[in-house]
């Protein structure tokens, strides 16, 4: 198998949907002989601030000496981004072969793996094979049913916020989905919970059930001594001036539940120095949360895509840039589009409205419309790479930033056009 045939295997298996649960993961898993077992996991779930979270907090624990296995989703890029150790990909070859290894088992199985089962699989041999002493492990969806949570060595469970989303899924209310959220919380385990009020009743009742102890986050004591686009310093629970690359108003919270989870681990006997943690911290990156691919003019992409994630990309929008700014966009037809398109248009001088390169896209004539209907000035574009033209020339114009967001599926195709047109 090389790296196309392991690529097209993962990504074309033409399987039914398959109710939720763990009994296929289990099952692939045990046909591997439980790699899980093997490792220690920081188990993290959340409505949004996951990824960042997870990037900063495996740059910290690599930089203290840990080899540290990181697992996240969806990938922007590339797809071996999804699993890497120590900020390294997995390389082809060890793709290809963990994949032939795991297809092996997956296709002696009757209730055939889902997608996501099948990688998850796969980066848990991965993280076995090449002795991982700690693993992040970032959730997919929810939590209680997700494949992740066949993990049972978990040190520390993280849920970083709670908002309405996947409600078909995981329920219609905060409290349900907080309380598919908190699954991931172990038996006499330790949770840090980072979300605030929103849905700590039903996190609170998973844990007592599991006689679980909670670590809470006050987010008011963190202090903001500078925050640009040059980055962001802050100080929180004892530790003083750290910086971090990474932009966006909400980063200052994904900051501080990182600092809140180092000083657990701390607390659990875990060696981590204040150069580790401020080395960490500064180094770490993590693509399409308001990163500025361009300078001149000002490009900035932001896969918010969710109203919490829109609001929290608007904080930035006004925090970094003082005036309106141009707004490209292209939503999923699922999401809640008619909010997002009415809080964007209160920041936006112009809106470049595409098609995400994505099945489940709504088209960007219909997403015009929308903006158009609430008394934006809106054009849909055929293409991702004649919207970014537009606007990139509209931007050196008019000395605008300009600001794309609404779906990570759209990052690539953003990116390139950007590079392309600068």
């Amino acid at each position: 198998m090389n790296y196309s045939e392991a690529l097209e295997y993962i990504h074309s298996i033409n399987w039914e949907f398959c109710k939720p649960g763990l009994e296929r993961i289990r099952e692939l898993c045990d046909g591997l002989g439980n790699p899980q077992n093997k490792l220690k996991f920081i188990h993290v779930a959340g409505s949004n601030g996951k990824g960042s979270f997870c990037s900063m907090l495996q740059s910290v624990l690599t930089e203290a000496g840990y080899k540290t296995g990181l697992y996240t989703s969806p990938y922007i890029r590339c797809f071996n981004e999804r699993m890497m150790i120590d900020g390294k990909m997995i390389d082809n070859d060890q793709l290809c072969r963990i994949t032939e290894r795991v297809k092996v088992v997956s296709d002696k199985m009757t209730d055939k793996p889902t997608e996501f089962e099948l990688v998850t699989a796969i980066a848990l041999e991965y993280f076995k094979d090449n002795g991982c002493d700690l693993v992040v492990l970032e959730c997919g969806l929810g939590g209680r049913l997700d494949s992740t949570n066949v993990v049972e060595n978990t040190i520390l469970s993280v849920i970083t916020s709670i908002s309405l989303e996947h409600t078909a899924i995981l329920g219609d209310t905060i409290d349900k989905i907080a309380y598919e959220k908190a699954g991931i919380i172990k038996e006499n385990g330790v949770c840090l919970w980072c979300a605030g009020d929103n849905g700590i009743d039903a996190m609170l009742s998973v844990a007592n059930e599991k006689k679980a102890s909670v670590v809470f986050v006050n987010h008011m004591e963190a202090r903001v001594k500078r925050a640009d686009l040059d980055g962001t310093v802050i100080s929180y629970g004892g530790f003083k001036n750290i910086k971090i690359k990474l932009l966006g108003s909400y980063q200052i919270l994904n900051a501080t539940n990182t600092l809140a989870a180092i000083n657990e681990l701390r607390y659990q006997g875990y060696d981590i120095s204040d150069d580790a943690v401020r080395t960490g911290m500064e180094k770490a990156s993590w693509s399409a949360r308001f990163e500025r691919i361009i300078d001149t003019p000002c490009v900035v992409f932001d896969g918010a895509h969710n109203p919490e994630g829109i609001l929290e990309a608007l904080k930035s929008i006004k925090k970094y840039f003082k005036g309106q700014v141009l707004i490209l966009t292209g939503v999923m037809a699922d999401k809640n589009y008619t909010f997002i398109a009415s809080r964007l248009k209160d920041v936006a001088k112009r809106i470049y409205t595409v098609t995400p390169n994505n099945p489940r896209a709504l088209d960007a004539n219909k997403y015009a419309r929308v903006f158009e209907g609430l008394g934006a000035e809106a054009t849909g574009y055929n293409t991702i790479d004649e919207a970014v033209k537009a606007a990139m020339d509209d931007a050196r114009k008019e000395n605008l930033p300009l600001v794309a967001l609404g779906s990570l599926y759209m990052y690539n195709d953003v990116y390139e056009a950007v590079i392309k047109n600068s």
